[in-house]
């Protein structure tokens, strides 16, 4: 069974595991390390993962004080699952209860995630260097979209 629950820095190598496996939006670069991970869930923002069998397989970061979704993404061998969906609905409650009015995050313009965010309810606010820009304001219906 697959258990939803806030991130800890313990965590961090597991999520970067992630992160480095993904097939859209990858990292082309080491310029986001696991020390960079820290600040996101301890200061400015708060961060959940999903875990089955001991592992993170799944992993959600948002910054409670900008609203700027800093990441969301799912080991590709445990993807349609739903793992996304439950964290980030999660991820945008617990933002929005926290007084934010709105949230914004880019992704890949030709990528499932933008897909993904669309039909969460996530408006586009623009598009450049091929990257898609997106609002999430206070009152959108993403805990009942699918």
């Amino acid at each position: 069974m697959a258990t939803l629950r806030k991130a800890v820095v313990d965590d961090i190598p597991g999520m970067h595991k992630v992160r480095l496996a993904v097939r859209e939006n990858p990292l082309t670069s080491s310029f986001i390390r696991e020390e960079h991970y820290v600040p996101e869930i301890t200061v400015t923002g708060d961060g959940w993962v999903i875990e089955k069998d001991g592992g993170i397989v799944a992993f959600a970061i948002g910054n409670k004080l900008t609203g700027n979704i800093w990441a969301l993404f799912v080991d590709p061998s445990h993807e349609g699952r739903g793992y996304g969906s439950r964290l980030h609905d999660v991820m945008v409650e617990s933002l929005l209860a926290q007084g934010l009015d709105s949230l914004n995050l880019s992704t890949g313009a030709d990528t499932r995630a933008r897909v993904f965010y669309e039909c969460k309810g996530w408006r586009q606010v623009a598009c450049r260097d091929g990257d898609v820009w997106f609002e999430y304001a206070a009152g959108a219906n993403s805990a009942n979209s699918s």
